[in-house]
């Protein structure tokens, strides 16, 4: 191996996987198709994960030629997985054991809980007609670069990742000659590592001095401040959004009004409402109280005012909407209807049961409906596609939040992409993911920000087919300057809940799939950024070692480092801390002019809030050739004091390319 990553002594940190629990849903991709000529036909992908289903027709390599030379890997046997399983698409599979507790089962690259499979294909999944869950959402799908290649690294199983696993993996993929790893994985906010115990940021670091890109899940611990993973700069950061695809599980009251919900059900019920419908505070136990009653709480209910029921059910508690739905399901209810704003666009999968999930505004009409009459009615509909839904895409409720653990001086997460309502492969003997009296279907819908992640690697893996010579920095960079900031409304991009989005919430904005291809100007980050970024935020040259494992000859961190001065480096987002206003401070940035040969002159604006002021110095770049650097400063300053984040863009145009920085600013340390 290249390097010996695994053989370092970190402690065994149990990595969780970022599924959004277990929520089940479907959708095809979102994003649109490149234009790129090369398709991504000779990039490997490396994906860290629970393992691969290599029967999927996702995975087919039809049309795709001999194997690129350069590839180093290997398909590694195990149980039920042998060197047959692997072609010109899955071009390599290995694994990882944990202890000598592990069985002989686990000893194998197949997927045993679907997360992996479901992301490779996200990420490069060939083209398959006909695909569905169950009927919901026909059509085509196909992962985000469909002619990569794709290397899975078994690194976890249905109990987690190990740390040494992820090293392991880490130098197998860098040995391999993989161009970009896709990790939709990390320690959510309460068991997060430091960073010089942090497996994914040390193997991320070796990656990315090779040139490889690496591409990480921001984490599902929204929307909750600071609580984004997977934080150092060079790692590029994702964050979940909804796609314009909606599944619709509407309410029929007595007399017809129709109520929209949200969820995936098969209900058998019929479609004319004659179902007695009841609050379940209504059917509370004599000794229940009224809040756990109306939560639908384990035994709060009684079962004879349950039975033969839809029972409406709020969520003010910790119990989930499986909870509320297994506690109605076990007393004889019908169906049950569930009052929760957050779960309302994330399509729960209740299977063959009756159960939908509406807002509180909603619920509204169905308690006034309940209150108007002594005999409500009502019936719940099975799941139906609703597509071209609005507003999309929205910031997910569960995304995690900048701004950044590690330093407010880099801003976090860097993009988004489609996270909610994904559909992709699935492995082909789940039972448990089956509907009732069904075989397996090969594809499922799950949302998360492990879902968004692959989303990003697909396209990167695609810009790097275009442009092999560029670095994962200057690949970062593309992505994050040609994103977009409104929806399908031609309005500015919001949370779930409705509140307008920031660069805390979403980065630089949606990822799309052409402007990358040809971003007109990169900002590129080296390795001696990066570890003047350690030295800025407090480590010494052998602390710096423990991640880097060498520093370059002369090598030296600044004397008196201070962490304002990460403000400083080429990152293609600006972010500014303890900025109280009474000071105006001075940023630098530099750009590559990536647009082709001949004379180009690019001209700076700024979007700023009332009282912030931004001053771009020139606000003229005149380039003569392709890849000249040009360099400009951004000075900001404040003409009244705010308790406030402040959020704004530069924008650099030619009249040809618009390449969009985000900057925040706050008082905060």
């Amino acid at each position: 191996m290249a390097f010996i990553l695994s053989t370092w002594e970190l402690p065994l940190q149990p990595m969780v996987l970022y599924f959004e629990m277990t929520m089940l849903n479907f959708s095809t991709l979102c994003l649109e198709d490149s234009n790129s000529s090369s398709d991504g036909y000779d990039t490997i992908i490396g994906i860290l994960d629970t393992g691969i289903w290599p029967e999927s027709t996702s995975f087919n390599d039809n049309g795709i030629g001999q194997i690129p030379p350069r590839w180093n890997g290997t398909c590694t046997e195990g149980h039920d997985f042998n060197s047959s399983n692997c072609n010109r698409k899955l071009i390599g599979a290995r694994f990882y054991g944990g202890d000598d507790s592990d069985s002989d089962e686990d000893q194998t690259a197949r997927d045993k809980v679907g997360h992996g499979t479901h992301v490779a294909s996200t990420a490069a999944g060939s083209t398959v007609t006909g695909a569905s869950y169950y009927g919901l959402a026909a059509g085509t799908a196909k992962g985000g670069s469909p002619r990569s290649r794709i290397a899975m690294y078994r690194v976890c199983t249905e109990d987690g990742c190990l740390g040494s696993a992820i090293l392991a993996a880490f130098d197998d993929a860098i040995s391999d000659k993989v161009d970009v790893l896709s990790l939709s994985l990390g320690s959510p906010a309460v068991f997060r590592p430091d960073l010089d115990n942090d497996p994914i940021a040390i193997g991320a670091f070796h990656a990315v001095e090779k040139g490889i890109t690496v591409v990480c899940s921001a984490g599902n611990d929204g929307p909750s401040p600071a609580t984004v993973s997977n934080a150092v700069p060079w790692i590029l950061t994702v964050a979940a959004t909804t796609i314009d695809r909606d599944f619709e599980s509407d309410v029929v009251l007595g007399g017809g009004k129709v109520v929209k919900g949200g969820g995936i059900n098969f209900s058998p019920l019929q479609n004319s409402p004659v179902y007695p419908l009841v609050h379940a505070k209504s059917t509370k136990k004599s000794d229940a109280d009224d809040n756990s009653a109306s939560n639908c709480q384990g035994d709060s209910l009684e079962e004879n005012a349950v039975k033969g029921k839809i029972v409406v059910c709020e969520r003010t508690d910790g119990y989930s909407v499986y909870d509320k739905r297994d506690t109605v399901k076990s007393l004889g209810g019908l169906g049950v209807v569930i009052v929760d704003d957050e779960s309302r666009a994330v399509a729960e999968n209740y299977k063959s049961f009756p159960a939908t999930v509406i807002s509180s505004k909603d619920a509204a009409d169905i308690l006034s409906y309940m209150n108007s009459t002594s005999n409500p009615v009502a019936t719940i509909l099975p799941t139906a596609t609703m597509t071209d839904y609005k507003p999309a895409p929205a910031v997910a409720y569960f995304s995690s939040r900048g701004p950044s653990y590690v330093s407010p001086n880099i801003l976090k997460p860097d993009i988004a992409a489609p996270g909610v309502n994904i559909l992709a492969a699935w492995i082909g003997n789940s039972a448990e993911d089956a509907n009732e009296g069904k075989e397996p279907s090969l594809f499922n819908v799950i949302s998360g920000t492990s879902m968004a992640c692959p989303h990003v690697s697909g396209v990167v893996a695609t810009v790097k087919s275009e442009h092999s010579e560029w670095s994962p920095s200057a690949i970062k960079s593309a992505i994050m300057t040609t994103a977009s900031q409104t929806n399908n409304l031609k309005a500015p991009i919001t949370t779930e809940s409705g509140s307008a989005a920031t660069a805390y919430d979403y980065g630089a904005g949606e990822i799309t799939t052409e402007g990358p291809l040809q971003p007109g100007l990169v900002y590129e980050t080296t390795v001696i950024d990066y570890l003047n970024f350690l030295c800025y935020i407090g480590f010494n040259t052998s602390k710096i070692k423990v991640i880097s494992r060498t520093v370059p000859s002369g090598f030296a961190c600044p004397d008196n480092p201070s962490s304002e001065e990460i403000s400083n480096i080429n990152y293609p987002s600006i972010a500014i801390s303890n900025f109280m206003g009474t000071t105006s401070r001075n940023i630098s940035r530099t750009v590559t002019y990536v647009g082709g040969d001949g004379e180009t002159v690019f001209t700076a604006t700024v979007e700023a809030p009332s009282g912030l002021d931004v001053k771009v110095i020139p606000d003229k770049l005149r380039f003569t050739k392709n890849n000249q650097k040009l360099s400009y400063q951004a000075i900001f300053s404040r003409s009244s004091k705010s308790n406030k984040a402040s959020f704004g863009t530069i924008l650099w145009t030619n009249g040809k390319y618009k390449v969009h920085i985000p900057f925040v600013l706050n008082n905060e340390s």
